[in-house]
């Protein structure tokens, strides 16, 4: 019997970059999103790389690191629907429960869930309009 390997049970700049690199091979290799994101990061991936391990820290361990608007960043990239965000989250969560404990795997879950929202929000959401938006088809939501 194979002894099972314990996940880490604590949120640190280590696992913050562990997870940051295995969402974005998920990510990149997606059918959907790896198309959106190539336009958008065209070539070196490590500065995008290195604001997210800034993003994430300061996000979940108040490090103060991030400098930037993703708001701004967000609102320039073509393509761009509210279903896309339920999909990178379905990738987040897999990322997270394949890396972590369940109680890390949560916390990041629920941040990442929140700023989702803030996001789609900051983006889509007009006061004449229902929110949330009707997903433009059941199959943009679904991972393949």
């Amino acid at each position: 019997m194979t002894p099972s390997v314990e996940k880490p049970a604590e949120i640190t700049e280590e696992n913050i970059r562990r997870l940051v690199d295995a969402f974005y091979v998920c990510v990149r290799a997606d059918s959907v999103l790896g198309p959106i994101f190539e336009r958008a990061i065209p070539g070196d991936w490590q500065p995008h790389l290195e604001k997210m391990y800034a993003f994430w820290s300061s996000v979940m361990l108040t490090s103060g690191r991030y400098k930037g608007n993703p708001v701004v960043k967000h609102m320039v990239i073509p393509g761009m629907t509210p279903e896309l965000f339920t999909r990178w989250l379905a990738l987040f969560d897999a990322a997270c429960r394949e890396l972590f404990d369940d109680a890390v795997s949560a916390a990041f879950r629920g941040k990442a869930e929140r700023i989702a929202e803030s996001l789609k929000l900051a983006l889509f959401y007009r006061p004449d309009r229902p929110w949330p938006p009707e997903p433009a088809s059941a199959t943009e939501t679904t991972l393949r």
